[in-house]
This record gives structure tokens, C-alpha cells and sequence, in this order.
């Protein structure tokens, strides 16, 4: 019970931390020196931030799974970044496997990604939600996805109980 109740009271502080931190001004974005598919890009992709929010960027790059899947795979990799966030224990399982075979023009690349997710992860981040998203030229979707602090607190409170 001891041991539960720091781990809350540290997901508590964690949260009041990162949220008391999103008000600084971060630097502008060099647009100059950013690969041509990322030139019009919104500035959520580099830095993002939503104040009063917790706020992280998922990508997928096109695939043959289409829109759906891809989305799927974006909208997982902020969600994970959310839960590092708040150090909180997430059950979900995203594996991203590349593979090269041949040698010259016989050489293939392969690659696979899978992403295994339990109900769980719902308890842990309660409230978070996409934000925006945005696909550059090359078909990678970019998705900022949200969490509100409060709703995370609010969540810990009940399972403290």
C-alpha cells in the first residue's frame, strides 16, 4: 500500500512538473534546414505543446495497411510518449522490425510494424485524445495527441481508493 502510494504521489509531482514546464518559450524552428518534406509543417511536429496540457507527437509512415492503419500506428507511438511523460505503467506492446536482404539491385528492405494494446492502458491515460494531425508530402501522418493534467490526477485520486 506504501509502495502504490508513492508511485501516485510521484505520477502526481511528474504531471504538476511537466505541465508547470509547457509555459516556457522554446527557440523558433530553423525551417531552413529541414528536409523539403518537413518545410510546411506545423510547429506542433517539432515542439509540442498545448499549455495547460501534456502534449506528444505520434508518425507513421505511409503503408500498404492504408489510412486506418496508419493512423493506428501514430496516434500509439504519442500515446507511449504521453505515458513516459507521467511515468506511468502502460500495458501496450509496439514493435517496429527493418530488414535488408540481397546484395545491389537484388537488395529488398523490409519492414514491420505491429502494435499489441491491452483495455488497461485506457486507466492510465484517461483523457487523452488527438489533437491535430498532419501528413506530409512523402504520406507520413504526423498526430499530436493530448492528455489534461487534471484528468489525470483525477484518475490517480480513484485508484489511490
Amino acid at each position: 500500500m506504501r509502495t502504490s502510494l508513492f508511485y501516485i504521489l510521484a505520477a502526481v509531482m511528474a504531471i504538476a512538473l511537466v505541465t508547470g514546464c509547457s509555459g516556457k518559450q522554446v527557440s523558433s524552428i530553423d525551417r531552413d534546414n529541414l528536409p523539403e518534406n518537413l518545410s510546411d509543417a506545423p510547429d506542433w511536429v517539432f515542439q509540442p505543446q498545448i499549455k495547460g496540457k501534456l502534449a506528444a507527437v505520434g508518425s507513421a509512415p505511409e503503408s500498404a495497411g492504408g489510412m486506418q492503419f496508419q493512423r493506428n500506428e501514430a496516434i500509439a507511438s504519442a500515446r507511449d510518449e504521453l505515458a513516459r511523460m507521467v511515468s506511468l505503467n502502460v500495458r501496450n506492446m509496439f514493435r517496429n522490425f527493418q530488414e535488408s536482404t540481397g546484395i545491389g539491385d537484388a537488395e529488398t528492405f523490409d519492414r514491420v510494424s505491429s502494435n499489441v494494446s491491452k483495455q488497461a492502458t485506457n486507466q492510465t491515460l484517461v483523457g487523452s485524445r488527438q489533437e491535430d494531425i498532419w501528413v506530409d508530402p512523402d504520406g507520413t501522418m504526423y498526430i499530436l495527441a493530448i492528455l489534461d493534467p487534471k484528468t489525470v490526477g483525477a484518475a490517480v485520486k480513484e485508484a489511490a481508493r
